[in-house]
């Protein structure tokens, strides 16, 4: 089923002058399909990187310490795609601290921070990063010494573009008080809305929002009853509806789902083709959700 309303944009400018695809990539899930392991196969994780670049996507989002033993999704990365085709960006997060046993430590401090963007440039074989975001932690009360050791790094051009990841309003505006932010990721997705204010302020700014876990139902059923009944009126998964609802939300959306499956990336990405009436929007509007 299709309709008939404009298509909505499927580019965004990120930081103002790096054109993305809005249906991106995260790779979370190429080492091992959940963080504790099994360790995914590395070939069908590569053949994961190489179909969502033939399917144009050019906007990945990494992790140092997305690895399970000696499988890491950064040197995935180089392994497949490096040299990088033009116009590949590459996001990666920094702030916790994972041990080579895949145990977490403390949060990272400024000097972590460093030690953590020059390893994933050694581990990624590039001389910058496009983007970095300061993963905050849940109890964190303020951004500015962190987010200034970043900011530095800026300004001798190993980072092109800042971003701040679990943040909140009171956390985007500290930041902006210290260098721009290009990018902020928050969970966010159908069953989970209570990130709304920040995706608010991102559109207003302009400013990229890239939701994580979109397609979690933090312990709902799977399907609800309307998501199902857009499902099968379109003819398409209910994974899609969700991806298409969350990219209907504003402009500067950019969703990252990961998988370590290739007819799974094929159908993330068809995500963004999907047009939802506005009926069906209304319809998902009004899940209850937490």
């Amino acid at each position: 089923m299709t309709t008939t309303r404009e298509n909505p944009p499927s580019t965004f400018l990120l930081g103002g002058d790096l054109p993305v695809t809005r249906m991106g990539f995260g790779a979370m899930r190429l080492p091992a399909r959940e963080i504790a392991g099994p360790a995914n196969d590395p070939e069908t994780s590569a053949a994961v990187l190489r179909r969502a670049v033939e399917l144009g996507v050019n906007h990945m989002d990494t992790a140092w310490f997305y690895f399970h033993g000696e499988l890491s999704a950064n040197h995935l990365i180089r392994r497949v795609l490096h040299p990088y085709p033009e116009g590949l960006v590459l996001a990666a997060k920094v702030g916790p601290v994972r041990h080579p046993d895949g145990s977490w430590g403390d949060p990272a401090g400024p000097r972590e921070l460093v030690d953590g963007v020059h390893r994933t440039l050694r581990e990624l074989g590039r001389d910058h990063l496009d983007l970095v975001y300061l993963r905050l932690h849940e109890d964190e009360d303020t951004v500015a010494e962190r987010f200034g050791a970043l900011a530095a790094l800026r300004e001798k051009g190993l980072i092109r573009h800042l971003g701040l990841s679990n943040t909140t309003t009171g956390g985007l505006a500290e930041a902006q008080r210290i260098a721009p932010v290009a990018a902020v990721q928050n969970m966010y997705g159908v069953f989970h809305r209570r990130n709304t204010d920040v995706l608010d302020a991102c559109t207003r700014q302009g400013i990229a929002f890239v939701p994580f876990f979109s397609l979690e139902t933090l312990g709902r059923p799977e399907p609800s009853e309307p998501l199902a009944r857009i499902a099968a009126r379109h003819g398409v998964t209910t994974t899609r509806v969700k991806l298409a609802w969350t990219m209907a939300r504003s402009p500067v959306v950019l969703p990252i789902p990961g998988t370590s499956s290739v007819a799974h990336v094929e159908d993330n990405i068809a995500a963004a083709g999907l047009l939802l009436t506005p009926e069906d929007l209304a319809a998902l509007d009004a899940l209850r959700t937490a």
